[in-house]
């Protein structure tokens, strides 16, 4: 069981799964979203229209199509509003969901990305631990997932997750 950190497109990874930080409609959008979008292809915005959204902290999941990831697993974070409603269960749900969602569909690899910490602005420190904390609680309880990537796309989440995961 390994976990370990890349900066980079997420997009890019040959894993059985990536994980996207999608919004409610699951139909695309900015960000990470828009990118998974774009790479995968129209089949994947049919597939998703087929799912009829995603609550927030919860996950779906969909193939990767013209991806190198077999899967995309689609999660919906919690929007920071000063973390009075729910923030911090909500984004470890999305965690655990995607976990969840990784060891039904037999893979042995998923990749994150910094879930939340955009546009959404739940403070990157927070998102990292409980990201760190809930991967690492849940790999204790099963075999597969083996590996998990987190993948930051910018140097300071890169920073933040390097430190927590050599702590």
């Amino acid at each position: 069981m390994k976990i370990e950190i890349i900066r980079g497109d997420i997009t890019a990874l040959e894993t059985d799964a990536i994980v996207n930080a999608a919004n409610n409609s699951l139909l695309g959008g900015g960000g990470v979203d828009g990118a998974i979008h774009r790479a995968a292809g129209p089949q994947l915005l049919e597939a998703c229209k087929q799912l009829n959204g995603c609550q927030t902290g919860d996950a779906k999941i969909t193939p990767g199509f013209h991806l190198p990831s077999k899967f995309v697993i689609h999660t919906v974070g919690p929007v920071w509003r000063g973390g009075i409603n729910n923030e911090e269960n909500l984004l470890r749900s999305c965690y655990l969901k995607s976990m969840e969602l990784a060891t039904a569909n037999h893979c042995q690899s998923i990749a994150f990305p910094n879930i939340s910490t955009g546009v959404y602005h739940f403070p990157k420190e927070k998102a990292a631990e409980i990201a760190v904390e809930t991967i690492r609680s849940y790999m204790q309880e099963v075999t597969q997932p083996r590996q998990v990537y987190f993948v930051c796309f910018d140097a300071e989440n890169h920073d933040i997750y390097k430190r927590l995961l050599n702590q």
